[in-house]
């Protein structure tokens, strides 16, 4: 081979090394970019040099195990965000319940010092009135957080179906890509990947390459959105359980559209999101409702024992919001379900799940939500239930079929009803013998205040700040979780950042060595022609 191959054949290489160390400085910040070597090889017997790849660094592991720490910040993250407004709420000194409960009970000794004094009566209908009114706000808020997750959780399905349409073009333009030229451009690759990075941090995927390289993504229990050149849909649409929810739907190949466990759904801000409603604000929203009950039932009991100004025997003091229940849109048989509360002692704060396994009997298996503890029971003769505080009807009983469904949700938003129901001072039964002097009744509702009325285990104050403490340990826990686990992500972008970052000093350095390459084999073939002109010249 002649010294013009050989030189040109070096001038190439240099040329195609000094693109790539061009290229890789030129997207030293663009996000998902993978750090670019070109490798050289002999070219054969005969002398020269040429480019055998240009190699694009990308470690799966590292990537596999940044895209799950990722997805795991990501979910604590939304969690954190959210638990945290309601940590705040609860915990607020000034607009918390506790000193509103305080100023309650403060009103009613305030009526057992001097029960005929229209100041003291007034003074209790201002102070029911503003902690009533603050039960609301409270269930308002919470309400609202719960409308505000499902739209998060509808724009996050909107993001994870681009996400992986996306993914399953990129796909198909591999897979072209490589039938025409035998290889894949580096840059739909980094596409691809960068794509993966950011679906992690919407919803937990599992990637599964196959030996063409194509990349196939499944979620929750192993349905895939992504596989091949095609995608899947998800969905928000409503609960069968629960009309009032949004939930996460999923569209399989028939174009059947399937409810998905949320229990499945893990990580990132989808999961974040879902984990946050079901553990806690269910939850707290079921315990602010089970406080205004027992607040509003235990009151209503002792005030309608006693005689307001004008002798007549007292009202009930409150209302309050009643349980819900729901037939799932998927049972086969036609029954209603119904419910009002029964023993408040035996009322807790978890919903309940309903479950027809003996029709004919009117036999239910009925599973405690925050527990998961199961019992068995039958309808009695008036087609009643006893669950937990709550009286639950069935309409149209004979109509029951094997495995219908149905929901239970005792307090959900009982204290968004709690309301004061007296106007009249007079009307206060601050009495239980018709005397206007009488104070025995007053006393009797201001001793409620050290009494065991939420499930017969706790004061209402007591109650209040368990509350308050479990929301307030909760969101210390997630954010020490979150704290682990970002210190866990940066430890393995820093890794990732090594393989394939991009290093400005290294290529400034590199940019250096391929001039310097280029000019040498500039000057190989400069010397070849000089040699040939001199032989030229001799003749």
């Amino acid at each position: 081979m002649s010294m013009f191959s050989i030189g040109l054949s070096g001038l190439n290489a240099a040329q195609n090394a000094l693109n790539t160390t061009s290229n890789n400085i030129s997207n030293v910040y663009t996000p998902g970019y993978n750090r670019e070597l070109t490798l050289l090889g002999e070219r054969n017997a005969s002398g020269g040099v040429k480019v055998n790849d240009i190699q694009r660094q990308f470690d799966y592991y590292v990537a596999d195990q940044l895209n799950a720490a990722g997805s795991k910040s990501s979910g604590l993250q939304a969690y954190q965000t959210q638990v945290s407004q309601i940590d705040n709420l609860l915990a607020d000194q000034e607009a918390g319940l506790a000193p509103l409960m305080q100023d309650f009970f403060s009103s009613l000794e305030d009526l057992a010092s001097a029960p005929s004094d229209p100041a003291a009566r007034q003074g209790v209908i201002g102070a029911a009135d503003t902690l009533s009114a603050q039960f609301r706000s409270f269930d308002g808020y919470l309400r609202d957080m719960q409308s505000g997750i499902d739209g998060n959780i509808r724009d996050e399905i909107t993001q994870i179906n681009n996400s992986a349409d996306q993914i399953a073009n990129l796909n198909r333009e591999i897979a072209l890509a490589k039938a025409k030229t035998g290889k894949a451009p580096n840059g739909l690759l980094n596409q691809r990947d960068q794509l993966v990075s950011e679906l992690n941090e919407r919803i937990d995927v599992r990637l599964t390459i196959q030996e063409s390289g194509t990349y196939n993504l499944s979620i929750g229990n192993g349905q895939p959105i992504v596989a091949g050149t095609r995608s899947f849909s998800l969905e928000a649409m409503s609960s069968s359980a629960d009309p009032t929810r949004v939930v996460v739907g999923y569209n399989d190949s028939a174009g059947n559209q399937v409810e998905l466990n949320e229990g499945a759904i893990t990580g990132g801000a989808l999961g974040g999101l879902l984990t946050f409603r079901s553990e806690t604000l269910d939850k707290t929203q079921n315990q602010i409702g089970q406080l205004a009950v027992s607040l509003a039932t235990a009151f209503n009991e002792q005030h309608q024992a006693g005689f307001d100004l004008n002798g007549d025997p007292g009202e009930a003091l409150f209302s309050v919001g009643g349980p819900r229940a729901f037939s799932n849109e998927n049972n086969a048989g036609a029954a209603t379900i119904g419910a009002a509360f029964g023993d408040i002692d035996q009322l807790t704060s978890s919903d309940y799940d309903l479950v027809v396994t003996d029709a004919a009997a009117g036999e239910f298996e009925i599973t405690r939500r925050d527990t998961g503890a199961r019992v068995t029971a039958t309808l009695d003769g008036s087609d009643q239930l006893n669950i937990g505080g709550v009286v639950v009807t069935i309409g149209d009983a004979g109509t029951l079929a094997n495995g219908d469904r149905f929901q239970l949700q005792p307090t959900r938003q009982a204290a968004g009803g709690l309301e004061n129901r007296i106007s009249e001072p007079a009307k206060l039964a601050a009495s239980q013998g018709g005397g206007s002097g009488d104070n025995q009744n007053a006393l009797a509702l201001q001793d409620l205040q050290d009494s065991l009325l939420v499930g017969g285990g706790a004061t209402l104050s007591g109650a209040y700040a368990a509350i308050v403490g479990d929301v307030g340990n909760r969101t210390n826990i997630v954010q020490a979780n979150l704290s682990a686990q970002q210190g866990l992500t940066e430890q393995l972008e820093a890794v990732q950042q090594s393989e394939s970052g991009v290093n400005l000093d290294e290529e400034a350095a590199n940019l250096i060595r391929y001039q310097q390459f280029y000019q040498a084999n500039a000057k190989v073939i400069q010397t070849g022609s000089t040699i040939m002109d001199a032989i030229l010249g001799l003749r």
